[in-house]
């Protein structure tokens, strides 16, 4: 059985039809609604409801035009388009919980670090500390090119920009405002000491940043390092800077090899294991029964879009499975998309390879992680299997219908983890950071974010 802490995220979009394809159809799914700030309100206070640590926000800044050549199949069947941004949902849901994170899916591809860690530092004041940042690199062409590109940065070279990326976000929000910077003194007439207020002096290969930081230091001053990249450059970086790390794959087998290869690489940094959650999606399709459940999931099948799926699988990977057989096992291919994600579709069945038949199947609910059905004490148990022969610490939760995968969830899966003393009761802290690991606001002293040896001058 599972000893340790069970870590929750809900796995969201500012979008309809996330990781299952097509159920936006559904009469019980209200996705559609993603553009309420209603929606967003309700769903924080259920997750807060059912103690997870914080709702997680996927993003891509482009259309999945890979399948057949066009963007056409993914925006008729509403695979991720069209698609709202992440951060500004977040204040509508700090402002009705207390606990809650917050994990804003950011390029760093396309957006500047300097402008960027404002908007982080503001969201992460407005939250009173709840913010994460998933950082990614962006694996569609068709955002590179709409950002004025003219074509995709190669993988391997966009890990090379977040390094530097990150860097510079690092000095921003660590070094250039000392702790006592601002006063607010009225009786001096003094807000903030400029003696206290650094440039940061950045010149690289791809960003020059040479002045401070527009915020005064939040809470948590950098957010909480998110990581999704499983690929061997994306598990070096991750090792290095990451607090979580997302992970994707069909079988416990499957994260398991990706664990223990993640575990290596942090050791290899210097890192303890303890430091860095490891997270991987789950889509739990859950009734008060085995049978309500396969009921469920047999209707849920019936809105599954294969269209809407190939079409997500074909911007994941790069690879346009409309040239293929029905029964053509798939061929590996590298590309500059998501280079983990072709290993991962291979092991669907572990006793035999995958066709496009399979993918298209098992996209459609769940998108590239697993689905579990059964009553919640199967589903519980499951979870446990999860952490215990994969090592995963926690999990994405993803969902079939929205908000109805997550209202069962938390209303009758948790209180069973809760009673095995699984998933917290209560909260352990305010911010983010202290709620994960107990150990207070900010980075730890010997994380990399606290030793850029950045040249600071006023």
């Amino acid at each position: 059985m599972a000893k340790k802490r069970i870590y929750l995220n809900a796995f969201e979009m500012n979008t309809p039809g996330h990781q299952s394809p097509g159920l936006w159809a559904h009469p019980d799914d209200k996705s559609y609604r993603y553009k309420d700030s209603e929606y967003w309100i309700e769903l924080a206070k259920l997750l807060e409801k059912g103690r997870f640590d914080a709702v997680f926000l996927a993003d891509v800044l482009g259309t999945y035009d890979v399948y057949n050549g066009s963007r056409d199949a993914a925006v008729r069947q509403g695979a991720q388009a069209p698609v709202n941004d992440p951060a500004l949902v977040v204040p509508f849901m700090a402002a009705v919980t207390k606990h809650l994170g917050f994990g804003v899916t950011a390029s760093v591809t396309h957006e500047h670090p300097y402008t960027f860690a404002r908007r982080m530092s503001t969201l992460d004041h407005l939250t009173k500390g709840r913010v994460g940042w998933n950082i990614v690199t962006s694996y569609l062409k068709s955002a590179a090119v709409n950002m004025g590109k003219e074509n995709q940065i190669k993988h391997d070279e966009r890990y090379d920009v977040a390094a530097e990326y990150l860097d510079v976000t690092y000095k921003l929000w660590e070094e250039s405002w000392e702790d006592d910077a601002v006063k607010v003194d009225k009786e001096n007439g003094i807000y903030t000491d400029p003696e206290k207020v650094h440039d940061i002096h950045h010149e690289g290969n791809y960003f020059k940043v040479p002045g401070a930081h527009l915020s005064e230091p939040s809470p948590q001053r950098t957010p909480v390092i998110y990581q999704a990249g499983a690929s061997t450059k994306g598990r070096a970086f991750a090792a290095k800077n990451a607090e979580c790390v997302f992970i994707g794959a069909p079988t416990i087998s499957a994260t398991k090899d990706t664990v223990d290869k993640l575990h290596a690489d942090i050791k290899e940094a210097g890192r303890s294991s303890e430091e860095v959650k490891v997270l991987t999606m789950f889509t739990p399709i859950v009734g008060r029964t085995e049978e309500e459940a396969v009921a469920k999931f047999n209707d849920y099948k019936n809105y599954i879009s294969h269209e809407g799926a190939l079409a997500l699988f074909g911007g994941w990977t790069g690879i346009d499975l409309s040239a293929y057989d029905p029964d053509e096992n798939l061929r590996y291919v590298e590309s500059d998309a998501i280079q983990s994600a072709v290993e991962n579709f291979t092991k669907i069945n572990p006793d035999k390879p995958s066709t496009a038949e399979d993918i298209k199947e098992f996209v459609g609910i769940g998108g590239m992680g697993p689905y579990t059905i059964g009553s919640p004490e199967q589903v519980a148990d499951t979870m446990e299997a999860w952490v215990n022969e994969a090592g995963v610490d926690g999990f994405n939760i993803a969902y079939a219908i929205t908000p109805g995968t997550f209202k069962d969830f938390v209303e009758h899966v948790v209180p069973i983890l809760q009673d095995r003393g699984l998933v917290q009761t209560e909260y352990g802290g305010n911010t983010l950071r202290d709620n994960l690991f107990g150990h207070g606001d900010q980075l730890p002293d010997h994380h990399p974010g606290k030793n850029t040896k950045g040249v600071l001058v006023k």
